[in-house]
Formats: structure tokens, C-alpha cells, sequence
């Protein structure tokens, strides 16, 4: 079945139309999940806390696929909606080329230079062998990552957002069975975990690649013969940028948060902080997967000089965002302690302080969801310079600030409080910026 991005949306046709991109983004988030319940309770602290010391720097590589597929998305929707299809299929063929490209070199570099980044990031001596082993093997496998990373976003555009729902499951199921096989059967380890999420994501490579390539492709968009284009490369990373420089932020601020926690608690703090992101990236994928729908809709009524279709997809998006947010934090103010003791309740003193961190750093979700999506709908509108102002003020500047001055005042609480006073500031920000190009969007 067919997702068309034309036509009026209402609330329903809205829901209906992102929800198989919300449903991808949280599967493929849980199984993220499913390998730190593994990791903690068969490789131990050690091994969890390493694991969540380096992830920071392999996002910062992976999310290159996202900043593709989100700046490919809005420019590949943008011409569908001016009614040329064939340039649509050339910019996405040169833009999985240059996934492959970015993909190997960067890999292989990080490959060789990889005990120093994890010394950077602060890995004490006990923690660099889980380091190492961690990013080494998944390196090997990160160009799959990349490209699946840009996937993600562009089924929404090819308006078969089904199949990244079916893709992710699958994908969530292999890493799941692996999990259990290489640490749970096997005793790998760590390596066993590294292992489990590689080859699930070259299984989330490999399909796209299959599928839009064959005869049997029922879909807007088709791998063709294209040679690269650089000025579209360009424009795609223009787009993009916000979604790349946001990712990078999220990486820099979440080195920041470890190495404050490192200073101030120790590997429990960081324990801690990774319980937090594991649960925090489900709910963060719900905002991250309903803005991989939604752009390219925004997108084509862009193209087509839908004024008030692009006024009423504004609208809309803004309420259901403010209220999944504030869902989302009464949730999780409701099962923090549940949620944290299924990772660490092993230990009653790391569990009391994950409790407590997890419920204050929740939060941030009210208007966490709207400041995301502010960030996308100037993607959408190819304007990555203020989708990029955007998202580096929300982590770059109001976070990694917090999380540094707060400390100082509140001790250990204030680094768990950084993110919502960001969310707070970014939120003003957000507004302005709304209003301000209100009269040039016409929206």
C-alpha cells in the first residue's frame, strides 16, 4: 500500500500517513535497547559503560547516512511535487553512491585511530579493551550503517514507509537473535554485541539496495544510471546539515555528560546516563520517525506552492507534537524506577541514582518534540541554514552550557536538569524563528 504525499491532511490522514516511520524508528531503537540488557547483565558494568562511552563517536559517523537521506528527502519531494520524476530517480541513485563512498573512507580511517579516540573520550584502563573491540567491529560494518541510516528517511519519499516498518523489524529480530546467541550462548561479550548490531544493519543495507534496484520495485523511486552530480550533493547536505549537525551536537554533549559524570559519580554516573539513553532514544524516536513522515509531505506542497495545505500541516504538527511530548514525560515520570530496575537493579546504590536521574532528565520531552520538528520543517522547506541554527543552539550551545554551569550550582542534579532548561531556551528560539519566516513560506 501506498503512502501519497499529495492531497489534504487532516489529524487522521496525518497519523495514519507517519505512523509506519514512527513504528521503524522505534523498533529499530528498542532492539538498541535489547543489546544494553544484554551487554549489562552478561558483560557487566564495565563492558556497559564502555559501550555507552564510545557510541557517542560512532553516531557522529553514522549519522552522515542521516543527513543524506533527511537532505535527499526534502529535495528528492521537493521535485516530485514540480512534476520531475526522472531527476527525483537521479538524485536519489547518486545519493546512495555517495553513502558507499563517505561510508568505506571514514571507516576505514576511524578503524586505525580508534584506541586514541577512546582515550579521548576519557576510557579508563579497564574500559579501553571494551572500547576498542566495540568501535573496531563496528567500524567494519558502518558503511551498511550509513546507508541504512538514509534509507530510513527516504521510504517515506518513495511513499512506501511500510517497508522500513517491515525492514526495521526484521532487522531488530536479527540483532535480537544474535544477542542472545553471541552473548548469551556463545559468552562473546562484548564482541558478540558489536557483532549483533553489524550484521543487522548490513541487513538493513542490503534490502533497500535489492529492492529499489529490481523489476519488482512498485515504488516513486528507482536506482537508474546517474553519475554524480556534486551541486546536488551540495544541496542535499545543505539540507541536511541540521540533522547532521544536531547528531554531532547530541554525540559532543553526550561525551560532555560522561566525562562531567566520570568527574562527579564515576562508571555509575555513566551506567546511569546510558539507562537514560537507551529509554530516551525510544521516546526520541517517536519525534525523529513522525519528522522522517512528515518532511517530505511538507516537501511536495513546498514544490507545488501549497500555501495553505503547508499553513495546516504547520498547525497540526505543532499540537500533536506538544501533546506526545507531554504524554510521553507522564509516562515516564509513572515507570522510572520500574524501567531503570531492568537494567540495573542489581545494584540497589546505581539503581536509586538512575531512578532519580532518569525522572528528573524526562522532562525534557514536553517541548522536546516540538523544538525537533521546528528543525525539520525548515529542512523540509530547503532552508538547512536555519534548520541548522535550529539544532545546534538545542544541543551545541543551550545543552552543552547546562550541562557544564548547572553542576556548579546543583551538583549531580544539575547535569540531569541540562537538557530541559536547553529545551526551555530552544523552545523561544524555535518560536522566533517560526514567526520570523512566516511571510516568506507563506505557511
Amino acid at each position: 500500500m501506498n503512502i501519497e504525499l499529495s492531497g489534504h491532511f487532516n489529524y487522521r490522514r496525518i497519523v495514519l500517513s507517519v505512523m509506519p516511520s514512527i513504528a521503524m524508528m522505534v523498533v529499530t531503537s528498542v532492539y538498541g535497547i535489547v543489546d544494553g540488557l544484554f551487554v549489562s547483565n552478561f558483560a557487566g558494568t564495565t563492558a556497559f559503560a564502555s559501550v555507552n562511552l564510545v557510541w557517542p563517536a560512532l553516531m557522529i559517523v553514522g549519522a552522515l547516512g542521516m543527513m543524506v537521506g533527511t537532505g535527499g528527502s526534502a529535495l528528492i519531494s521537493k521535485t516530485m511535487g514540480e512534476g520531475d520524476a526522472d531527476k527525483a530517480n537521479a538524485i536519489f541513485t547518486m545519493l546512495v553512491k555517495f553513502d558507499g563512498i563517505i561510508g568505506i573512507a571514514l571507516s576505514a580511517l576511524l578503524f586505525v585511530f580508534f584506541p586514541s579516540i577512546a582515550r579521548w573520550l576519557g576510557a579508563s584502563s579497564e574500559m579501553m579493551p571494551y572500547c576498542i573491540t566495540y568501535g573496531r567491529v563496528l567500524l567494519t560494518m558502518m558503511p551498511a550503517y550509513i546507508l541504512q541510516c538514509s534509507f530510513s528517511s527516504l521510504y517515506m519519499t518513495a511513499e512506501k514507509p511500510q517497508l522500513g516498518t517491515i525492514m526495521s523489524i526484521v532487522c531488530g529480530v536479527a540483532n535480537v537473535i544474535g544477542d542472545a546467541l553471541f552473548i548469551g550462548l556463545l559468552g562473546w561479550g562484548i564482541t558478540g554485541a558489536a557483532l549483533a548490531t553489524g550484521l543487522a544493519q548490513v541487513v538493513g543495507a542490503a534490502f533497500p539496495l535489492l529492492y529499489f534496484s529490481s523489476r519488482r520495485n512498485s515504488s516513486r523511486l528507482k536506482l537508474v544510471k546517474s553519475p554524480i552530480v556534486w551541486h546536488h550533493i551540495l544541496k542535499t547536505c545543505t539540507n541536511g546539515i541540521s540533522e547532521y549537525v544536531g547528531n554531532i551536537a547530541f554525540s559532543l554533549v553526550s561525551v560532555c555528560y560522561n566525562l562531567q559524570l566520570m568527574r562527579y559519580v564515576g562508571e555509575n554516573g555513566v551506567s546511569a546516563y546510558g539507562v537514560i539513553m537507551y529509554v530516551g532514544f525510544v521516546f526520541f524516536a517517536i519525534f525523529c520517525g513522525y519528522n522522517i513522515g512528515i518532511t517530505p509531505i511538507i516537501g511536495y506542497h513546498y514544490g507545488a506552492q501549497n500555501h495553505k495545505e503547508l499553513h495546516n500541516l504547520l498547525k497540526r504538527s505543532l499540537v500533536l507534537m506538544f501533546v506526545l511530548g507531554t504524554l510521553i514525560t507522564g509516562i515516564s515520570e509513572a515507570t522510572g524506577r520500574w524501567t531503570s530496575a531492568i537494567f540495573v537493579g542489581y545494584d540497589p546504590e546505581l539503581l536509586d541514582l538512575t531512578t532519580r536521574a532518569y525522572r528528573i532528565y524526562m522532562l525534557s520531552f514536553v517541548l522536546g518534540g516540538v523544538n525537533v520538528f521546528v528543525s525539520a520543517l525548515f529542512t523540509a522547506l530547503n532552508n538547512g541554514l536555519i534548520s541548522a541554527i535550529a539544532a545546534l543552539a538545542r544541543s551545541l550551545v543551550f545543552e552543552l552550557g547546562c550541562v557544564f554551569i548547572l553542576p556548579l550550582i546543583f551538583g549531580i542534579d544539575g547535569i540531569w536538569m541540562a537538557v530541559t532548561i536547553a529545551e526551555t531556551l530552544t523552545f523561544i528560539l524555535c518560536l522566533v524563528l517560526v514567526l520570523a519566516f512566516r511571510k516568506r513560506y507563506h505557511y
